[in-house]
């Protein structure tokens, strides 16, 4: 399922695939991604993409307030860091 997703007035593009267990989230800016434990961020770093971590979430609203748990080079190079919040990142994340 895709849907639009608006904070603070900026535009994202939110993605949610129910798996056997949990849900694969993720929600894209225009530089990056925010995305929940099923993401790998090896991946994302060898891909050179923007990208940071939540765990522990169920669905797009618990992706805004949950703590950021490992980001990529590219989004530490943008700011983004572990311990903010995910709507913190998102935000870094438009251009």
């Amino acid at each position: 399922m895709q849907e639009k997703i608006i904070i603070e007035g900026c535009e994202f593009d939110g993605y949610k695939i129910a798996m056997g267990n949990g849900n694969f989230l993720v929600i894209k800016g225009s530089s990056g991604f925010l995305g929940c434990g099923y993401v790998n961020i090896e991946a994302a770093d060898r891909l050179g993409d923007c990208a940071a971590i939540v765990t522990g979430v169920k669905n797009f609203e618990d992706m805004f307030s949950a703590k950021v748990v490992k980001v990529s080079r590219k989004a530490a190079e943008s700011g983004i860091c572990e311990g903010m919040t995910g709507q913190d990142a998102l935000m870094k994340m438009i251009r």
